[in-house]
């Protein structure tokens, strides 16, 4: 019986291995292209629409580095679980926990004003990712249970739990009804960059600052050192010394605190108030992010970018062309799909493997003859 076999390469090229993001993204083009086509729209005139348009004017420049914030800061921090093959795919909860602790200060008590507010709202944001993002770790040092089912498990709980306290105990109660928290006051509201061509704000800033950050630790500091041998050998880790434990706990908490830096940097930013609803899943996207950045911090900044402008087109066709939103997350799942089918192509070779039935079946009747 014939079957399929991945056989690891015994020397990936390298030439290729830099191109597979790029060469992912010609793929998703093609099949995007397909995709539109089946739906009745020219490829070109949807291309146009979805690519050039968003970014066409300076306002615009200002909603891609919105869009993109969130999904860098997040991916940053996953980039360097998965360097340590730690799989959090639980970002979209902590990013929603930071979001709900870091809005405590505006929502709890309005009356706190000052130039304190926003530090804080900024540092409890981060404390509340980081600790969401501990029960995962602490069920996988202590049970030894999949950190992939329970950060997973744990995004649908913070997302009803945001959207019990909008709807109850920290609904405005001058809202007329609405699901949503009462306004943030203006100190609690994260400044803009250039007000007077755009709404970016400073949440970009924070995401360029945690990539090169981060960057520097993996590239120049003993613990990314850590991080990429337990990553590679668990087992040559511990020999050197290192703790695998306390590197889930450190890949953890750092991604994170990050997601919720991110939460509370988007309600504090983009949005001003708490909704049943506050991100459009940033935190999933975040895992192509990252892949499609190589796990490198600075390649993760291109790759922000270039899915926020997903977002950005997906709206745009939706409006233009009268197509569904969700063509962005079907862009978003393609590239992912080409992304992981180019690396494991390069790491990996396909080989058919199998044995003939009617020969071992012969070897016994040849045994009896003699």
């Amino acid at each position: 019986m014939m079957r399929l076999e991945l056989v690891k390469r015994p020397q990936r090229s390298m030439l290729f291995s830099a191109l597979s993001p790029f060469i992912a993204f010609v793929l998703t083009i093609i099949a995007g292209a397909i995709m539109f086509a089946l739906l009745g729209v020219n490829p070109l005139t949807a291309f146009r629409i979805y690519f050039i348009e968003p970014i066409s004017q300076v306002w615009q420049l200002h909603e891609l580095a919105i869009k993109a914030a969130p999904l860098i800061l997040i991916a940053v921090g996953l980039s360097v679980c998965y360097k340590a093959n730690i799989w959090n795919i639980g970002a979209e909860g902590q990013f929603i926990l930071g979001g709900i602790v870091g809005s405590i200060i505006p929502v709890l008590f309005p009356q706190f004003e000052g130039p304190l507010v926003l530090p804080l709202m900024l540092l409890f944001g981060m404390i509340g990712g980081a600790a969401y993002a501990a029960i995962p770790a602490l069920l996988k040092t202590r049970f030894n249970t999949n950190e992939i089912l329970t950060s997973l498990m744990l995004v649908y709980v913070a997302q009803l739990f945001l959207d019990w306290l909008v709807r109850g105990p920290w609904r405005d109660p001058q809202g007329h009804g609405f699901p949503q928290t009462i306004q943030f006051n203006d100190s609690a509201i994260l400044p803009e960059l250039l007000p007077e061509s755009g709404r970016g704000n400073w949440g970009f800033v924070f995401a360029l600052i945690a990539a090169v950050l981060i960057w520097i630790l993996m590239s120049r500091m003993l613990k990314g050192f850590e991080v990429r041998v337990l990553g590679s050998s668990p087992r040559a880790g511990r020999f050197a010394g290192f703790g695998l434990s306390r590197m889930v706990f450190f890949a953890f908490l750092l991604s994170g605190a990050l997601a919720g830096l991110a939460g509370i940097s988007e309600v504090s930013g983009a949005i001003g108030q708490l909704q049943p609803v506050i991100s459009p899943g940033y935190g999933f996207t975040a895992i192509i992010v990252a892949f499609l950045g190589r796990l490198n911090p600075l390649g993760i900044v291109a790759a922000g970018l270039v899915l926020a402008l997903t977002y950005l087109g997906g709206e745009a066709v939706q409006s233009a062309l009268g197509i569904s939103d969700k063509v962005a997350r079907v862009f978003q799942g393609m590239l992912l799909f080409f992304v992981l089918g180019c690396d494991t192509l390069i790491h990996y070779r396909i080989r058919l493997t199998g044995l003939s039935a009617p020969k071992l079946e012969a070897a016994p009747k040849l045994e009896e003859a003699r």
